[in-house]
């Protein structure tokens, strides 16, 4: 993958400096947004300390920190050094709200994360500095913690109260150590600042300027320079027509393509990410013959105007806490049905991500920002989902109502190497023995599917 990252870095910053002049058909003219490196949040890692004398596997059964005056968070989660043991036990959180000084119910945070990461034996996936984490939880503005993490008895695999929640590993899967009776090593408490919302873009200007680009945030635009101007903190979405003649124009084809109206989506510099924080290049993957659907898993107490403060949020958590080379995700959607451009490289383009561990080859991830276990998703979200897999996946041609074959890099469901047939359109737990996407979005991707299909003219 490193030859991959080198050759688009430097192409891509071929691209920030020769802009072409005239814009590309769809494109609007916009001032770009204001640099993002004065927005930037912040991070605050809190080792746990034992909160009794009982142990196990040498480690203390149960650690945490008492309640705790802290700097204004938004988003916590819990990290450990070594990303291949597994946390086998209970992690609960409450916080005091920094507006109304009120402590918070116990929240549990799900202890299994790493099914979302790179694929085993890739660059990504063995590079020095990640760690073990759970899934984030959004909480909002707070300044006091208190946390627990309790292990569970010796060979238990942890989770969430509900039954079955990551335990269907079958015998030809590739799972993850469990740490031996007790708590992995390293455990830290990680305190998410977002920083602040980037200001709105500018009005519309028939000479776009990006002087006041960071030189990481020109490269993260330029990728996306045959969509908007470099900059822009919206891709514009298209008509029907409009899409299928630039895809006719720009491959030369002969047929009208199967594809749906290229949606409204949120740049990484619309919604404030901060691009100094992620690796420098952008890794490829060869197409996009599938798109899995997950939930964040960060809770559904969020308003859509703190969606960008969310992402910004998960962002430095997947990058500064579990040391991943930038947001896992290739797209997120929030509730009210808004489209974010996720790991960066271009929208358009087929960008390898690190969602589903074992199938993030030749495939998208979309997140849609909440929990979805026994919570129902809004129709603007699943909406959302099938307008973005009807364009994303009509750029490489598949149907959505179709099935694909993809060969798994290794999950605790495939071996390395087997060919598994999937929807076009799936599920994380499709690919991995997994809750996510929760049980009520996963009950919606037949819709989605059925819907993605008729937005392609099918």
């Amino acid at each position: 993958m490193r030859g991959l990252i080198a050759s688009s870095l430097g192409a891509t910053c071929a691209a920030a400096l020769c802009l072409p002049l005239a814009l590309p058909s769809g494109a609007l003219a916009a001032e770009p947004s204001s640099r993002t490196d004065s927005l930037a949040g912040s991070t605050r890692s809190l080792p746990l300390a034992p909160l009794s004398s009982d142990r196990a596997g040498g480690q203390p059964r149960a650690q945490g920190l008492i309640r705790k005056d802290v700097l204004p968070f938004s988003l916590v989660g819990v990290v450990w050094d070594n990303p291949g043991t597994e946390l086998a036990g209970r992690v609960e959180v409450r916080t005091r709200s920094k507006d109304t000084g009120a402590w918070s119910a116990w929240q549990q945070l799900e202890t299994h994360n790493q099914e979302h990461a790179a694929d085993s034996g890739t660059e990504e996936g063995t590079a020095t500095g990640r760690r073990g984490s759970t899934a984030p939880l959004w909480v909002g503005a707070s300044d006091g913690v208190e946390i627990r993490v309790t292990a569970d008895g010796a060979g238990k695999r942890g989770g969430t109260e509900e039954p079955g929640t990551h335990e269907h590993a079958t015998d030809e899967g590739e799972g993850r150590d469990v740490a031996p009776a007790g708590l992995p090593e390293g455990l830290r408490l990680e305190l998410v600042d977002p920083g602040e919302d980037p200001p709105p873009a500018g009005p519309p200007s028939d000479n776009p300027r990006a002087t006041n680009l960071t030189v990481e945030s020109a490269a993260s635009s330029a990728v996306n320079a045959e969509l908007a101007p470099l900059g822009a903190s919206v891709i514009p979405e298209l008509t029907k027509e409009q899409t299928e003649s630039d895809l006719v124009e720009s491959r030369g084809l002969a047929a009208k393509p199967y594809i749906g109206p290229r949606p409204r989506i949120v740049t990484r510099q619309g919604w404030g990410a901060d691009e100094k924080l992620r690796e420098s290049g952008f890794g490829y993957t060869k197409s996009v013959k599938a798109a899995f659907v997950h939930h964040s898993a960060t809770g559904n107490n969020y308003t859509c105007a703190q969606a960008p403060s969310v992402l910004r949020s998960i962002y430095r958590y997947h990058v500064k806490s579990s040391g991943w080379r930038d947001f896992g995700y290739n797209f997120a959607v929030d509730k009210c049905g808004n489209i974010y451009e996720g790991r960066a490289g271009g929208v358009a383009k087929p960008v390898l991500g690190a969602h589903t561990l074992g199938f993030n080859t030749n495939s998208t991830g979309i997140a849609v920002l909440g929990s979805y276990q026994g919570t129902t998703p809004p129709k603007a979200a699943v909406t959302a989902v099938a307008r973005l897999t009807a364009w994303k996946l009509g750029l490489h041609g598949a149907n959505p109502k179709g099935r694909t074959t993809l060969v798994s890099a290794g999950s605790n469901l495939y071996k390395k190497g087997k060919k598994v047939s999937l929807n076009v359109i799936s599920g994380h737990r499709d690919g991995f023995a997994t809750e996510c996407p929760g049980a009520k979005l996963y009950g919606k991707l037949g819709t989605a599917r059925t819907s993605a299909a008729t937005y392609q003219g099918r």
